[in-house]
């Protein structure tokens, strides 16, 4: 796993971003955010992914694929997905090939994670988060639902107010940020 704080510098967002202070996966932990690497066979890591949804009730998946040549609207897709936003259901993503970064809220500073293949993310209910490729501009992703696929974005300042926001900043003990 490769997780840092974001440089918050004005470079491209697909750049990396690397502050040089690494965050380990107990500082994920601490905001409820899941990392695993799902490093067998692909009929190992399909059953682990099978065990998941079984374990969390999870009953739907896709794939999702984003390129400039493969996504419709490709650059309009991508500011959507790099605006800060929550979601009301739990956000798993499994990596099947290519490369991005999850960038999550802790406290007021962006925690990036950088994800690529084998690697599986899970982020809470109601966590600020935001997502954009890296360099190569090309990431192949399953995308796990517990009903019919659907992603639907809270953006800022909307989510501030949103429940599922409201008791993620509960559960992890802060009430002051997103």
């Amino acid at each position: 796993m490769r997780a840092y704080y974001y440089d918050e510098s004005p470079e491209d967002q697909r750049e990396a971003h690397d502050s040089g202070e690494p965050v380990d996966a107990f500082q994920l932990q601490l905001i409820r955010v899941q990392y695993m690497r799902l490093a067998g066979s692909e009929e190992e890591n399909i059953a682990a992914i099978d065990a998941l949804c079984k374990e969390r009730n999870y009953k739907s998946r896709d794939d999702i694929t984003i390129s400039p040549t493969l996504l419709p609207n490709y650059e309009e897709m991508i500011r959507s997905f790099f605006t800060e936003h929550i979601h009301e259901d739990e956000e798993i993503r499994y990596i099947l090939d290519g490369a991005g970064y999850f960038d999550v809220r802790d406290h007021h500073r962006w925690i990036r994670i950088f994800v690529e293949r084998g690697d599986l993310l899970i982020l809470p209910a109601g966590i600020c988060h935001r997502f954009t490729l890296d360099t190569n501009n090309y990431i192949k992703a399953m995308r796990l639902f517990k009903e019919n696929p659907k992603w639907i974005p809270i953006y800022r300042p909307e989510a501030d107010s949103n429940k599922y926001h409201l008791h993620y900043l509960k559960t992890i003990g802060n009430g002051s940020f997103c």
